[in-house]
């Protein structure tokens, strides 16, 4: 005797994956003055950090991560690192303002060394 035909097996995401979906896709995203907001609020004092962490929806090693980096960045400010990312733009056009450059000095010098020799006399390529 034959039994029924067996329908496909279909599994169910778990729980947890489902919870980390949904976290991923509500994930709030902090833009820098929102950092530095939250990180200044909470070096002024006047809230305990847990209570401000809590306020602004964010875990305190989030806060400390951020406070850490931008104490970092002051100091390299105050030590005289100006250094930053430059844009592709940026770059983009700083290269072709070194190449101009380069042709200009280019035809400089050769124009120097033509005038060298047409007040030496020589008309040769002897130096």
């Amino acid at each position: 005797m034959r039994g029924k035909p067996m329908a496909p097996k279909i599994t169910k995401p778990s729980a947890e994956k489902i919870v980390k979906d949904i976290r991923r896709e509500t994930r709030r995203y902090f833009s820098a003055e929102e950092k530095i907001r939250i990180v200044m609020e909470c070096l002024r004092g006047e809230d305990s950090i847990s209570d401000i962490c809590r306020r602004e929806g964010i875990a305190t090693s989030l806060y400390y991560t951020w406070s850490k980096d931008f104490l970092e960045a002051g100091k390299r400010r105050l030590a005289g690192d100006t250094a930053r990312q430059a844009t592709s733009d940026e770059v983009k056009v700083l290269r072709k303002e070194a190449r101009d450059l380069k042709e200009v000095v280019a035809e400089l010098t050769l124009e120097n060394r033509l005038l060298k020799k047409s007040a030496n006399g020589t008309g040769g390529d002897d130096e």
